[in-house]
């Protein structure tokens, strides 16, 4: 099993405070003869709809020297892990948590927000000193 990032708590306590209830930590993504792990799955009841509405969280830090790297290798395991969940829990989105100060430096250029968009890579933006949801883009 795989490393939890270092704002792994900060994220999942982040996502408590919003009213998500984490169900797997780490959750165990496993197709045909693949095994991986993401980091959370989380789920909710949406009362207008009396369903159960459930995410996948990757969590990433994006401390080393190079964020563009970083990103690279988010979005290859993003991309994997979308196409084998729309398989195993179709209903469920998959979400990309990242903290707030990198989002502001590194996510907000337009050749990072021109990925996002053709990509399709949707967003969970956290306080990390306060572990708080700030920002939901889909």
């Amino acid at each position: 099993m795989p490393a939890k990032d270092i704002y792994h708590d900060a994220v999942k306590n982040a996502l408590i405070k919003d009213g998500w209830i984490i169900t797997a930590d780490p959750y165990t993504i496993k197709y045909e003869e693949v095994q991986l792990f993401a980091d959370l799955l989380a789920g909710r009841t949406v009362k207008a709809q009396r369903d159960t509405e459930e995410i996948l969280i990757e969590i990433k830090s994006f401390v080393s020297r190079s964020p563009m790297r970083d990103f690279e290798c988010a979005l290859g395991q993003y991309i994997v892990y979308r196409i084998f969940l729309k398989e195993l829990i179709p209903k469920a989105k998959i979400y990309l948590a990242i903290g707030q100060d990198i989002y502001q430096s590194f996510f907000l250029q337009k050749a990072i927000q021109k990925v996002l968009a053709e990509t399709r890579l949707i967003l969970i933006i956290v306080n990390l000193s306060q572990e708080e949801i700030v920002q939901w883009i889909n």
